[in-house]
C-alpha cells in the first residue's frame, strides 16, 4: 500500500526548491559611482517640469484663492464666527453652541463647555505655509538652512512650483499673502440679500474650484506632510529642518516624519457643528449625536441663504431629527 505525503512535506520540499534555484546578490553596492547616475537623471527630470498642461490650472487655482479670501472677507463683516479661546473649535454663530468637546491646556480638564471668542479669517481659513524653493529639484533644505528660506502658503508655493506666477496681475492677487486681508468690500453690511446671496454663492464656487485644483496638481507635483504634525512640503522630498513640535518623539531631535500629503493637508476643511433649522438656537451636548458637520467656509456660505452642494448633506444631516423626543413621535 502506497504511503500519503502529508501535505507539510510538499510545502517543505517547495520551498527547498525555490532555495536551490534562488540567485543571490551581493549586498556592497559603490554609491559613489551611483551618485553621478543619480544626479544626471534627476537633471534631467527636471526639464519636464513645470508640465504645460498643468499651467492654466495653477492659475484657476490662484484666481480662485484670492476670490475665495476676499468673498470669506466680505462674509465675515455680516455673519458672526466665535472662536474657543483655549482649543481650536470655531462656531459660525452669534453665541457659540453647549457642546463640551473642549480640549483646553494640557493641564486643563478635558471635555469642557468652550470659553468663545470672536474669531476672524485665520480660523475659517486656515494658513498652511511652507519653504519657498527656488528650484523644484534643489538640495534639501538642512537645519542650519531654515532662516535662508522664506515661508509662503502652501497653495501658493505649488501653484509657484507648476509654471503660474503669483505676482501677475491678471490672477487677480497681485499681493499673494492674502491672509492681511482685512475688509475686502467697504460697507458691507448694508449689503442686500440678494448681494449676500451672490457673494456667498461665488465664494462657495472658487472653494470647490480651489480643492478640485489642488487635486490635480497634487496627481503632478509631490508634496509632503509630517506624520506626527501639520508642517507641509512642496517638493519631491521634504526638508531637514527640525520643527517637528511632537515632544512624544524628542529622541529623534524634533526630525519630520514624512508622507504624502493630500487635499486636506494643504486646504484644511475647518469642519464645524452645523445648526439646521429643526435645530435650537443653541446647540445642546445631549443631543450631540444627532447634530452634523460642514467645513466652516460652506457653513459660513449658506448662513447668507444659499444651499449646499449634495455631497455634503450627508455630513451635515440635513433631514436627521433635532434630539430624541423626536424619536418617541
Amino acid at each position: 500500500m502506497a504511503l500519503r505525503k502529508r501535505p507539510w512535506q510538499n510545502v517543505t520540499g517547495d520551498l527547498i526548491g525555490c532555495v536551490m534555484h534562488a540567485r543571490f546578490y551581493s549586498s556592497k553596492v559603490d554609491f559613489n559611482k551611483l551618485r553621478p547616475m543619480i544626479l544626471k537623471r534627476i537633471e534631467s527630470r527636471a526639464k519636464d517640469y513645470p508640465v504645460r498642461g498643468m499651467v492654466p490650472v495653477a492659475q484657476e487655482v490662484l484666481r480662485a484663492r484670492a476670490a475665495l479670501y476676499q468673498g470669506v472677507s466680505t462674509l465675515l463683516n455680516v455673519f458672526p464666527v466665535m472662536t474657543c479661546k483655549f482649543c481650536p473649535e470655531v462656531y459660525i454663530g452669534e453665541k457659540g453652541h453647549l457642546i463640551q468637546t473642549c480640549c483646553g491646556y494640557k493641564r486643563r480638564a478635558k471635555n469642557r463647555v468652550h470659553e468663545w471668542i470672536s474669531g476672524g479669517l485665520n480660523d475659517i481659513l486656515v494658513p498652511v505655509e511652507t519653504f519657498h524653493l527656488q528650484n523644484m529639484f534643489q538640495d534639501v533644505i538642512k537645519h542650519q538652512q531654515r532662516f535662508d528660506f522664506d515661508r509662503v502658503p502652501a497653495v501658493v508655493e505649488l501653484c509657484w512650483q507648476a509654471g503660474a506666477n503669483p505676482y501677475d496681475e491678471d490672477m487677480c492677487s497681485s499681493n499673494w499673502n492674502l491672509e492681511n486681508v482685512s475688509a475686502a468690500i467697504e460697507g458691507a453690511e448694508s449689503l442686500s440679500p440678494h448681494e449676500l446671496k451672490l457673494i456667498a454663492n461665488r465664494t462657495l464656487r472658487a472653494w470647490e474650484i480651489l480643492r478640485t485644483g489642488v487635486q490635480k496638481l497634487l496627481l503632478v507635483y509631490s508634496a509632503k506632510v509630517c506624520k506626527y504634525c501639520s508642517e507641509v512640503h512642496v517638493g519631491p522630498s521634504g526638508h531637514k529642518a527640525r520643527l517637528c513640535g511632537v515632544f512624544k518623539y524628542e529622541s529623534w531631535r524634533g526630525a519630520h516624519f514624512w508622507e504624502k500629503a493630500e487635499v486636506d493637508d494643504l486646504v484644511p476643511p475647518k469642519l464645524v457643528w452645523k445648526r439646521r433649522p429643526q435645530d435650537p438656537l443653541v446647540l445642546l451636548d445631549a443631543h450631540r449625536d444627532f447634530y452634523g458637520h460642514a467645513p466652516a467656509v460652506v457653513d459660513l456660505c449658506t448662513q447668507a441663504g444659499i444651499i449646499a452642494p449634495t455631497k455634503y448633506h450627508c455630513m451635515m444631516k440635513v433631514q436627521g431629527l433635532s434630539g430624541p423626543a423626536q424619536l418617541k413621535v
